[in-house]
């Protein structure tokens, strides 16, 4: 476990897939970009998978989301490099968090990421 705040490690194959899901929202669906963004849509309700960067210094500025997406049962995921989130997030620099707030055709996708991370977490 390489930070305090997160309760659990996705390995690589998961991480990837929620790149891939975050892609397919983005392109098809509504995706929110960054912290505050994100922050916002996990208080609203509306998020329904959240990818936050691994490597954000300071580690302050996600220090909250996992406890916002388990107070608000928002199922979350760590990512090793946030250029990865924002590289997903169709943005040209790193990206601290990013929130997928309607899937698109990345639906079943999203449901089955789900059920994985729910495994994890067990």
């Amino acid at each position: 476990m390489s930070k305090v705040y997160a309760k659990f490690e996705a390995p690589e194959e998961i991480q990837n897939k929620a790149l891939e899901v975050l892609e397919l929202s983005r392109d098809t669906g509504k995706i929110k970009k960054g912290s505050n963004e994100a922050t916002k849509a996990i208080e609203r309700g509306i998020a329904q998978l959240v990818l936050i960067g691994g490597d954000v210094k300071p580690e302050e500025i996600v220090m909250h989301l996992p406890a916002i997406c388990d107070e608000k049962q928002c199922p979350y995921v760590i990512i090793n490099k946030q250029n990865d989130v924002g590289a997903a997030s169709g943005l040209d620099v790193g990206s601290a968090a990013a929130a997928i707030v309607k899937p698109g055709k990345a639906k079943e996708l999203i449901e089955e990421l789900v059920g994985q991370i729910a495994e994890l977490r067990q």
